[in-house]
């Protein structure tokens, strides 16, 4: 029997309350947030900090959700405030069907994030209005394909998901792709803005240094599976000359979190421009 590690922090930027979930099994531990400003709740964070983040909820004035994508880490709780109060929760699209069941997906996240209740979801409009914002919902296809962003016109924050989580990515999980992601990075840049709201990493005063980071990282590494590729060496090969260790995630998730699938969905793109 695994024994769940969990506890919770409040921090306060400005006028954003995080609360800084952290969960850990058999050494395996993640951290995830959700925040909290001008009546808005982004993400609910993971059902195995149930009672965790619903302290923190209990404590707010909630008008509305909205979720970032519908990850068990992200929406876990949503079900729990949809029973509470009668408020719109907000997702892509595309997610609705699925939020509206279940959460199905591997034991090692469901030990690590809990089970996923089912609740109804709602749409995005391309902005959202909060008391004092005009918020633009901006899609982000990469980490999953019903990935988004908010920026916050008011104040210039960017919450970002996990579209960012860290520079130096070296796994990645099986839906994501990593030239979309790329894209996306590149997208957020448009926008007037500084300071970052990650789901994983927190918050980022210097926030868009950091995703310039990793923009120049990934164009790096794109660069790097260029060339291996070009002179003919295979995706095993290419990530073994790349990523010169095997992350413990791999073994556990059975290969659902690679360094592989980063390589593979840049040679895939270079098969389609030949």
């Amino acid at each position: 029997m695994y024994k769940l590690e969990k506890s919770i922090e409040i921090e306060q930027h400005g006028n954003v309350q995080c609360a800084h979930g952290k969960v850990a099994v058999q050494g395996i531990g993640m951290s995830v947030y959700s925040f909290y400003v001008d009546g808005l709740l982004i993400d609910t964070g993971s059902n195995s900090l149930a009672e965790e983040f619903q302290s923190f909820f209990r404590e707010l004035s909630v008008e509305q959700v909205a979720l970032t994508h519908a990850h068990e880490d992200h929406s876990g709780n949503a079900a729990w405030i949809q029973q509470q109060q009668n408020i719109p929760i907000y997702v892509h699209r595309e997610s609705i069907a699925n939020c509206a069941e279940d959460g199905n997906y591997p034991f090692y996240r469901q030990a690590l994030w809990g089970q996923r209740p089912a609740f109804i979801a709602q749409p995005f409009g391309d902005t959202l209005e909060t008391k004092s914002a005009t918020w633009d919902i901006i899609a982000t296809p990469g980490h999953t394909t019903d990935h988004l962003s908010f920026y916050n016109r008011a104040t210039g924050a960017m919450f970002t998901g996990d579209l960012y989580i860290q520079t130096k990515t070296k796994v990645v999980l099986d839906e994501e792709n990593i030239v979309h992601t790329l894209a996306s990075l590149k997208k957020l840049l448009h926008f007037d803005f500084e300071q970052v709201y990650c789901c994983h990493a927190g918050f980022l005063a210097d926030g868009r240094a950091k995703i310039s980071e990793k923009i120049a990282y990934l164009e790096e590494l794109e660069g790097e599976v260029r060339k291996l590729y070009s002179q003919g060496h295979t995706d095993d090969a290419i990530t073994k000359a790349i990523f010169r260790r095997e992350y413990p995630i791999t073994k556990v998730s059975g290969e659902q979190w690679s360094s592989k699938h980063i390589i593979t969905a840049f040679t895939k793109q270079f098969k389609q421009e030949s």
